[in-house]
């Protein structure tokens, strides 16, 4: 009888949580504009991902290619996919929620597929590097600093500490956002377009700027992994991101940006675990039982506590779209 194991040593070591800190967060900030989509407004973003890589690539382009300085390429960035979020959702944010959501799958794979292809400005399969430059410079003197605490040795605290900082920072902004009352016509939307539009409101304009705060989220993720990563390729930025978002929200509850975090941290806890599990299986096969054993855990949940960890049972009726 074979024993399956999991490196238990990898898995309580302080490197191990590090790591998991800095995808939890970064996917946390990603999943917190399909929470502003998905659990406020009601609209159904299948193109985070999209968002995510076209500011990703944006700032490493500025930086790599134009020669800008990293911190003015990152709001120039930024806006630029906003100015995508707009540019999608203005002709097909009237369709139906399906079509929607295909729409949105079509940018995302439309934005990976020219950099995959547009090899002289994005560096194609190679990937893009050299952007990353002056946040090395900022990262080792965080490092010398920590090591005062005896924690100068994790090369990716720095980046750990920061991701959670600015998560915390942008839950504070969008919560004021979402009980403001610009965030109690996104719940009237949600809940009924038609009723809300009867009062007088251009729902089409608050689901453009729920989009546009939503891409501007996936592309300070897209910074984060980017950093993360030290390149930039489109790889990175297959449609099972933005799916992976959605389990983050499953795990945390619709409407709960402290759902988000609780989601993010236990999805890649339990990810980054089955790494180390001990299979007489090839590296793609231990990969699909790692998302099995996901699926399991979303299974569970559905059954037991469908509204999520921290979500509540309201939250899950969404009106028609």
């Amino acid at each position: 009888m074979l024993v399956y194991a999991v490196s238990f040593e990898a898995v309580l070591g302080l490197e191990f949580w590090i790591g998991v800190a800095v995808l939890a967060g970064t996917y946390g900030i990603f999943a917190l504009g399909l929470q502003l989509n998905v659990g406020f407004t009601g609209i159904l973003n299948f193109g985070q991902a999209g968002f995510m890589a076209l500011g990703a690539y944006a700032m490493g382009i500025l930086v790599a290619d134009v020669g800008w300085s990293f911190w003015l390429a990152l709001p120039v960035a930024t806006l630029i996919a906003m100015a995508a979020g707009v540019f999608i959702g203005l002709p097909s944010l009237r369709l139906r929620a399906d079509y929607f959501a295909i729409v949105t799958i079509a940018f995302a794979e439309t934005i990976r597929y020219t950099a995959q292809n547009a090899r002289e400005l994005t560096g194609g399969n190679q990937g893009l590097l050299g952007f990353d430059n002056e946040w090395a410079e900022i990262s080792i003197a965080m490092q010398d600093a920590l090591g005062n605490v005896g924690l100068g040795e994790y090369f990716l605290l720095p980046l750990a500490i920061v991701t959670w900082i600015l998560f915390g920072v942008l839950v504070i902004v969008l919560r004021r956002l979402t009980r403001s009352p610009w965030g109690r016509v996104l719940r009237a939307i949600r809940e009924d377009e038609d009723a809300a539009a009867a009062l007088g409101k251009n729902t089409l304009s608050y689901k453009l700027q729920s989009l546009a705060i939503a891409a501007a989220l996936g592309a300070i993720a897209g910074y984060l992994l980017a950093l993360n990563l030290s390149f930039i390729n489109p790889f990175q930025f297959e449609p099972l991101l933005t799916f992976i978002g959605y389990a983050v929200l499953v795990l945390g509850g619709l409407a709960s940006y402290v759902g988000v975090a609780v989601g993010a941290v236990v999805l890649w806890t339990l990810l980054e675990a089955t790494r180390s599990l001990d299979l007489p299986l090839a590296a793609e096969q231990i990969a699909a039982v790692r998302f099995m054993l996901v699926g399991l855990a979303l299974i569970l949940l559905m059954a037991f506590r469908p509204q999520g960890a921290l979500g509540k049972r309201e939250e899950m009726v969404l009106g028609d779209q």
